[in-house]
């Protein structure tokens, strides 16, 4: 089963480039998306978690069976950079 990892960042922002600097040293693959430059996405991301922080991210399995989607912002699935790549690292390696 594969597995994506959807960051949600802003620009000037130093908790998401904290994070990002934290799956890059763990190797951990993400696909990095602004919240400005993909307004709609984040949009209907912020609209299910109801919660417009970031760094926010979502982990998408692509199951031809059953594929399902995980919503995790600041708050809102988790309290710590840390603890937010402690998600992302277990989903990966499942």
């Amino acid at each position: 089963m594969d597995r994506l990892v959807i960051l949600f960042t802003m620009k000037g922002c130093p908790h998401c480039e904290n994070l990002k600097e934290k799956l890059n040293e763990q190797n951990l693959e993400f696909f990095e998306r602004d919240i400005h430059e993909h307004e709609d996405e984040y949009n209907l991301f912020s609209e299910i978690t109801e919660n417009e922080y970031v760094p926010a991210f979502m982990i998408i399995e692509n199951s031809e069976t059953n594929p399902k989607s995980y919503y995790f912002a600041p708050g809102n699935g988790f309290e710590s950079l840390e603890e937010g790549v402690e998600i992302i690292k277990n989903k990966m390696l499942l």
